[in-house]
């Protein structure tokens, strides 16, 4: 078996050559406008794929509506220490302790300006540098740095590897983040004249009080949204693996549980606010489950790795079929169905 980095490599390297390709699967039932955006369909590629902006628009050409570059730092970054991606095949999960490994600012900046901004939606997923003397600062200067190539851009203080980032979703800090990043983008929308929404991604880990905090600051803020939710500490679902006892997070099908709770529970706490529900989406009944349990848009990633190129086709082709058997305009009119039930459940 390939190791997983290499294989990673690998697949960027046949995208990058155009070797593959799935082609879009269009349809009008599956438009979103959200945040000002209009996405030609609800399903996205996460943060993680393409870290450093080598091949956005090749992945967009995979079917999907909307893609994210990063987790992006300010300076280099090479990461933790080798191995530090584990696969838990028959699980069909991922535990990962990559540690927002990137090549900075400057180079994959370099490549977004030379990027076809006519193909589909790219956002900007910004993190801080782990010996950061103010980690503040380095979500402002992402800011600054990509506003006049990002459709959007994620606050990413959910990671859980690197260490004392996820402090930040506490209220008094998270205050002082959403503030000074704001505020840069207010500076940058009038340099620039171009409006560029944002959206926090916050953890699976949070208890009730925790996200009754993150709900109120967001809520008296001028953010754009919520992206629910980042990879988690926990191992329910996998206890058995031998892998379970490396540390970082998990993503993939055990995390689809958790992931769509802490999205029904936001939804009731946030209102109308815009979210994109992450974690566990494998098929057309999971992304459709995270849209009725509160998600605007949704997007995948570990499925990606184990069902290959032909996902994001396969999943929206689904969605149609299912929206035209339901007799449905808009796969909106599936929004927040199951809210209730999701939300009920504990943490």
């Amino acid at each position: 078996m390939i190791a997983p980095e290499k294989a990673h490599r690998l697949t960027i390297c046949a995208l990058k050559s155009g070797m593959i390709g799935c082609g879009q699967v269009r349809d009008k039932v599956l438009q979103r406008s959200i945040s000002g955006l209009d996405f030609s369909n609800p399903l996205g590629l996460a943060a993680g794929f393409d870290k450093n902006a080598e091949i956005p628009n090749a992945a967009l050409k995979l079917g999907f509506g909307f893609m994210e570059v990063g987790t992006v730092t300010p300076m280099p970054q090479v990461g933790n220490a080798s191995p530090r991606l584990f696969r838990l095949v028959r699980n069909g999960a991922i535990i990962n302790r990559m540690g927002f490994n990137n090549e900075g600012h400057e180079l994959i900046h370099r490549r977004l300006v030379k990027r076809d901004r006519k193909s589909r939606l790219v956002g900007i997923n910004i993190g801080a540098n782990k010996d950061s003397k103010d980690w503040v600062a380095d979500y402002v200067e992402g800011i600054n740095c990509f506003y006049d190539v990002a459709d959007y851009f994620t606050i990413n203080i959910s990671s859980p590897n690197t260490p004392g980032l996820r402090d930040l979703q506490i209220r008094n800090n998270l205050c002082i983040l959403l503030d000074a990043v704001l505020e840069a983008r207010g500076q940058q929308e009038k340099k620039i004249e171009r409006f560029c929404p944002i959206f926090l991604k916050i953890a699976p880990d949070l208890t009730e009080k925790e996200l009754d905090d993150i709900a109120l600051e967001v809520l008296s803020s001028k953010l754009d949204g919520l992206i629910i939710s980042n990879t988690t500490f926990s191992r329910v679902g996998v206890q058995e693996h031998k892998q379970a006892r490396e540390s970082g997070g998990m993503s993939g099908i055990p995390l689809f549980q958790s992931s769509t709770i802490v999205l029904a529970k936001m939804r009731k706490r946030v209102g109308t606010l815009p979210i994109i529900g992450v974690g566990g989406v494998y098929n057309a009944k999971t992304a459709l489950e995270k849209i009725m349990a509160g998600a605007d848009l949704v997007q995948l990633y570990s499925s990606l790795i184990y069902q290959g190129p032909r996902i994001a086709a396969d999943i929206l082709q689904q969605l149609i079929a299912i929206c035209h058997k339901d007799g449905v305009k808009s796969i909106a009119e599936y929004c927040n169905y199951h809210v209730e039930k999701w939300a009920d459940r504990k943490i």
